[in-house]
């Protein structure tokens, strides 16, 4: 079967057209950079007081919240100390047993409710706004006193709005709004290592930026009796 080699075929005219398409969305994506950067000053207000960033999401946005702790966890551009960072999509055991005795939609909020404390935050990511596992986080995360940064595209106006911070996609194409989840975060770890452990650190930093000093201990943050609810 002869292929067309030329810039006109059909093909190369529909690679175009999409990586056109591709692009013009990412560009839409500077609108956020208000959210994006108090995104970041929560996350690294967390990671200074020995708090857990915690990631959630289904399909390919469990991918994202994989791929985004891993970043923390591990290194993003910079050799630096470990971020506590966990993706709440990875434990199988976990996600079928608490699925099959509570149900789906508890996923991910019956795991935050043994791990979760006031302080820390949740990445809560879906595309559409409307997953009802993530919903739940949501709620759970508020109860424990947690930051929520809600990751969602055009539709999920009525998810953003249940978010302290809502990085939103403008685009209602969940494979471009996926696209704009990943490059959200992507800018979302850098700014968060840079000031941690960059050269541009913020005057007044601690020793926990130091590079190569550890991040402060989890276990020195206790629990309470009680929880700290959403004002």
């Amino acid at each position: 079967m002869k292929r067309s080699s030329g810039q006109h075929g059909p093909l190369e005219r529909e690679a175009r057209a999409l990586l056109r398409d591709a692009i013009t969305s990412a560009r839409r994506l500077e609108s956020v950079h208000g959210a994006l950067a108090a995104a970041a000053e929560v996350s690294i207000a967390c990671l200074e007081g020995g708090g857990t960033i915690y990631l959630c999401g289904n399909g390919g946005s469990a991918a994202d919240a994989q791929h985004l702790a891993a970043e923390l966890a591990g290194k993003y551009l910079l050799e630096r100390p470990a971020l506590a960072a966990v993706a709440l999509t990875t434990n199988s055991s976990s996600l079928t047993a608490i699925g099959n005795d509570y149900g789906f939609d508890q996923a991910f909020s019956r795991q935050l409710e043994g791990l979760g404390l006031p302080g820390d935050v949740l990445i809560a990511i879906t595309t559409s706004g409307g997953s009802a596992n993530v919903l739940r986080a949501v709620e759970t995360a508020h109860a424990l006193g947690m930051t929520v940064i809600g990751m969602t595209g055009a539709k999920g106006a009525r998810f953003a709005a249940r978010c302290d911070i809502a990085l939103v996609t403008p685009s209602v194409s969940t494979p471009r709004i996926q696209e704009g989840h990943i490059t959200l975060g992507h800018a979302l770890c850098e700014l968060i290592e840079r000031t941690l452990f960059g050269r541009g650190r913020r005057p007044g930093a601690g020793s926990a930026r130091r590079p190569g000093a550890p991040m402060p201990v989890r276990g020195t943050r206790r629990r309470s009796g009680t929880r700290r609810k959403r004002a």
